[in-house]
């Protein structure tokens, strides 16, 4: 199981922004224009962060820091806006963002850029306790545990009588002290030098990058999402981590010297790429069909996550579609597999999927604000090899592999330009499956029709092979079938 996140627990005094005082004006006269214009940017600024619209309060502080650079409030402020996003991300369950997506910056890019603040306030003001709290709190929410309390440390030798501070600093140990048990116990059998340092745990598929910094793959390639730096020394990397080969003589002496906690390890990575069958994530969107091709864009921060876990497994996932009569995701999915995974500069994933197999939600549960599902995997009741039944079936579909076929040569002469088209040649270049496997062939061909979410989430249900070609061949024959039936 991973490690529980720590989180600073919440505070009035420590999260009110700082009031701003101009100070290139003498006492009892008017501001100067930049000055009253700074002053407006921060009240407005203020008054935005104190309504919980943060977005807003950092675009005003950003704004007052450009005619004002360097100064400590401003940054100290926008510090603390970075830091409730980030942590308002973090909390934010799966169910609140399928009906409402977000387009932004994860939350670790938010911590980050608190931290980037707090440690510009620290180089200005560095004999206050506040910006060493901001820079405590941002560590926290990077899980960079030992660095948070260093701050908290710093912190209180400047403020020894600040609740604050030690209220964070008890829940820190609290959240920490499993972690910090365990650490003590390896030690009696290995060093640090076998410890990730990012994660805190026993390196797994370690990497040694250029600079001589051992990390596991897995954090190596989440912290370079968001630059290819090194997150120890921050030397520029010219490497992916997900190619990077992997340091083979460390990788087997961890193996063999500490093969329980090796195991523990690798099963911890196994259940978060998601390796195994019956567990998957979710991606709530759409009813997907097996032999169906679609394309994605991944944004969501809670998704990119999601992605990346899912390209270091078996590269499948679920699509499933929200229940407009419930509020609640439907019974019934589809699995479907990444073929092409392009990453863009600005942190997205493209997507090209295709539909495989069929399954029912046991149950499904929030993980890092994405949902996975326990699953129970759908196929057709089919007569047996021999019967008649079955030689029945697969005449039926020859005669609709047939008619497809002609269908679609027709349709393609008729249709120019356009996605119609387009479709048209995926379909030919893919081929028609063989009828010796009817029920892949029957979803097959009813992916050729315009079909409403709700009549494509019926024929998941739907466990009868020769119903579902007969759906299809109905379509086919009847006079709406000249009309626009390419999806």
């Amino acid at each position: 199981m991973a490690e529980p996140s720590a989180r600073a627990p919440s505070d009035k005094e420590s999260e009110c922004p700082e009031e701003f005082l101009w100070e290139d004006a003498e006492v009892g006269t008017s501001p100067t224009e930049s000055s009253a214009l700074v002053l407006d940017l921060m009240r407005r600024g203020n008054q935005a962060f104190r309504e919980k619209r943060f977005e807003e309060a950092i675009s005003c502080y950003s704004k007052a820091q450009l005619s004002k650079p360097g100064d400590p409030v401003i940054l100290s402020n926008r510090s603390a806006a970075f830091w409730r996003i980030s942590q308002l991300l973090r909390e934010r369950p799966a169910t609140a963002s399928e009906n409402q997506p977000l387009n932004g910056l994860d939350p670790t890019t938010h911590a980050e850029l608190a931290l980037k603040d707090a440690d510009k306030v620290i180089s200005i003001q560095g004999d206050s306790a506040k910006p060493y709290l901001l820079k405590a709190k941002a560590l926290i929410s990077l899980e960079r545990y030992e660095e948070a309390r260093e701050a908290l440390l710093t912190a209180l030798q400047i403020d020894p009588l600040s609740h604050v501070v030690m209220n964070i600093r008890q829940d820190l140990d609290k959240v920490t002290s499993g972690s910090a048990k365990r650490v003590r116990q390896w030690k009696l059998q290995r060093t640090d030098d076998f410890e990730c340092t990012l994660c805190l745990k026993l390196l797994f598929e370690p990497v040694t990058t250029p600079c001589g910094h051992s990390l596991c793959r897995s954090c190596l390639l989440q912290t370079m999402d968001h630059g290819n730096k090194c997150p120890m020394c921050r030397t520029v990397l010219f490497i992916s981590p997900r190619t990077y080969p992997i340091s083979v003589t460390l990788n087997n002496v961890i193996q063999k010297n500490f093969p329980e906690e090796y195991a523990e390890r690798k099963l911890e990575h196994a259940n978060l790429t998601y390796a195994g069958t019956d567990i998957l994530p979710l991606f709530v969107m759409d009813v997907v069909l097996p032999c169906q091709k679609l394309s994605l864009n991944i944004f969501e921060p809670r998704y990119r996550l999601m992605v990346r876990r899912i390209m270091e497994g078996n590269h499948r996932m679920g699509m499933v579609i929200l229940d407009s009569t419930t509020g609640a995701i439907a019974d019934f999915a589809c699995e479907v597999e990444i073929l092409e995974c392009e990453p863009l500069p600005d942190g997205r994933f493209y997507l090209e999927v295709e539909g495989r197999r069929r399954f029912r939600i046991l149950r499904s549960w929030d993980q890092d604000g994405y949902r996975v599902a326990e699953v129970d995997w759908v196929q057709d009741v089919l007569p047996s090899e021999g019967s008649q039944e079955r030689e029945d079936l697969q005449k039926l579909a020859s005669e609709a592999s047939e008619l497809a076929q002609t269908w679609i040569r027709n349709a393609r002469e008729t249709t120019r330009i356009g996605r119609r088209a387009r479709r048209l040649e995926v379909l030919q270049a893919d081929g028609v499956p063989g009828v010796h496997d009817p029920e892949k062939f029957s979803f097959w061909l009813v992916n050729l029709l315009n079909l409403r979410p709700s009549e494509r989430l019926n024929l998941l249900r739907l466990r009868d092979t020769r119903e579902r070609i007969s759906y299809g061949l109905d379509f086919l024959k009847s006079p709406e079938a000249q009309g626009c039936p390419i999806q």
